[in-house]
Order: C-alpha cells, then structure tokens, then sequence
C-alpha cells in the first residue's frame, strides 16, 4: 500500500536535498526515506533521479540544504560519491552540508570514506538528519 504524502512542515527544523546519483534511476527506497523525513519535520527537496553530482550539489545550495541524502542502489552510483564530495568542496560547501548516505550499494566503511554519516533504514536517516541538525546549531 502506498503511503500518503505528508505535508510540508510548517517550521521544519532543517532542509534536506534528497535524489539518487547518476545512473541510479531507482526511487522507491529514497521517497520512503525522504517521505519519514518530512514526518519528522524536516523541509526535503527531492532533487531528482540519476542526478550527476555538480547537479546535487548545484540544487542543495539553491535550496539552502542543510543535509544531503543520497540513495545509493547501484554500485555505478556508488562511483559518483567522491565526486558529490568534490563538487561540496569546490562549492565551498564542506562542512557546511551534512551529507547522509544509504542503500544496497554501500556500508558504514565507504560512508566513512567520504565523511558521510549511513543510515541503513528510514528510521536510521531521520535519527542521523536530527543529529546532524545539532551538531549544525553547536558549531554557529
């Protein structure tokens, strides 16, 4: 049964850039995640499928995203994570976005390797989305 479209929070507690890198098309597992996200109060702007990494990244600053969650399902997707974290850096967004990533192509060891947290369930994402968030507040 599909879940129904939650609102827009009204005074969300952060923004989220949500979508799956180039060439993952897939988006079942990522508009479970984003669609727990909104519940939890969170703004998401979904940033589309197959997106390439300058895009992502492109449309998280348009959107003043304060975390990027990437669905990652495809191992050729996986490939354009180093590249996401390029893309953050030349934009001088390191450390300034969170990025979240989850999905069968990747573990904790290759969210590490990119200083990304990893969430394996919806549950886990809004848990970590909540954490990012108040290590955000601490450092202002």
């Amino acid at each position: 049964m599909r879940e129904k479209e939650p609102p827009q929070p009204v005074n969300p507690i952060g923004i989220i850039a949500i979508g799956t890198l180039k060439p993952d098309i897939m988006t079942s597992a990522k508009e479970m995640v984003r669609k727990s996200l909104k519940l939890a109060q969170f703004k998401t702007v979904d940033v589309g499928r197959g997106v390439t990494p300058t895009t992502f990244v492109s449309k998280a600053k348009e959107a003043k995203a304060d975390i990027i969650v990437v669905s990652v399902l495809l191992s050729a997707a996986k490939a354009n994570l180093p590249a996401l974290v390029s893309a953050l850096e030349l934009e001088g967004l390191k450390g300034k976005i969170a990025v979240i990533i989850g999905g069968a192509a990747v573990t904790k060891e290759d969210a590490n390797k990119i200083g990304a947290l990893f969430g394996k369930t919806r549950e886990e994402a809004v848990v970590l989305a909540k954490k990012a968030m108040e290590q955000k507040l601490n450092r202002t």
